[in-house]
């Protein structure tokens, strides 16, 4: 079969080639492109059987364009920049990365929280000013409430690292979980009581608009909200109107509406006390190696 790496996944061409060496010894054809190009997709793919990528989308036109498709190794853990509903009708097998960014994005929504609560953006910009402005004081984390929406591998290990620092960790789950030292409460209270609300569920239909003026009203002025997951599952216009009027005192960013480069009208652009970073939770070196040999572990079993 002729498989196909439409990127080098964060790692070099040499390293993927390495991984490979089982599947070329077994007879099959591995191209592994050395950049991504979304525009070249189609003419990559058009005629591999196996076809590997991380989060580029790919719709119902790239699908129809490679009739010999067979399987998706997504090396990502969610899937919803694949066209599911297209892959089921033609029966084209999609696996996907589970567990490879755990570590790295719980530790980012905690650098999150920390990056808001110690005011890091704006201290840094003090320093570089030389101008011995005064310092932006920060909070601790210590001694404060997390709520935690959704306790999958990486909810779990988001409530772990904050009760390491000290915090009272609070959850929202859709089905009973029983994690110790974690209070699974309903969603009001969760936005109620906590001091920092930080997001990991899924996205999906019901998710979608999960986080809306509603739930945003209901939090404290002092509360801040962290989002690793992925970005519609917070109303955008909405949070910023929340921030722009004070309404909750800060958001961390890592996901939004559309993958970044953000478009220059995005009203969270200008909106006050934020953290934006380009999507960058699962990227770690460590991320990288795992997802890697889940994605090559994921072709050998299907080949199977």
């Amino acid at each position: 079969m002729k498989i196909v790496f439409l990127e080098p996944l964060g790692l070099s061409v040499e390293r993927i080639d390495n991984d490979c060496k089982s599947l070329r010894l077994a007879g099959h054809e591995v191209i592994i492109y050395p950049n991504r190009c979304p525009e070249k997709n189609i003419e990559r793919a058009s005629d591999a059987d196996i076809v590997v990528e991380s989060n580029m989308p790919l719709n119902k036109e790239f699908i129809d364009a490679c009739p010999k498709l067979k399987m998706l190794s997504i090396a990502f853990t969610g899937l919803d920049h694949i066209d599911m509903k297209e892959c089921e009708k033609r029966g084209i097998i999609v696996k996907n990365a589970a567990g490879y960014s755990t570590e790295a994005v719980a530790e980012e929504a905690i650098c999150m929280m920390i990056g808001l609560y110690r005011h890091i953006i704006e201290n840094d910009k003090i320093t570089r000013q030389c101008s011995g402005s005064p310092i932006a004081p920060g909070r601790e984390i210590a001694n404060k409430t997390v709520g935690v929406v959704g306790l999958g591998a990486i909810g779990c290990r988001t409530a772990r690292l904050a009760q390491s620092f000290g915090c009272k960790v609070i959850a929202w789950n859709r089905t009973p979980k029983d994690i110790e030292g974690v209070t699974l409460v309903d969603k009001e209270t969760l936005f109620k009581e906590s001091d920092i609300v930080t997001i990991h569920i899924a996205l999906n239909e019901e998710t979608r608009d999960f986080i809306t003026v509603k739930e945003l009203e209901t939090m404290k002025p002092s509360a801040i909200i962290v989002n690793a997951a992925r970005g519609p599952i917070i109303n955008s216009s909405d949070l910023a109107e929340a921030l722009n009027n004070g309404k909750i005192a800060g958001a961390a960013l890592d996901v939004y509406d559309n993958e970044p480069p953000l478009k220059k009208d995005n009203p969270l652009l200008s909106a006050p006390n934020t953290m934006l970073l380009p999507h960058i939770g699962f990227a770690t070196k460590e991320a990288f190696e795992s997802r890697l040999k889940i994605v090559v572990s994921n072709i050998e079993n299907f080949l199977k």
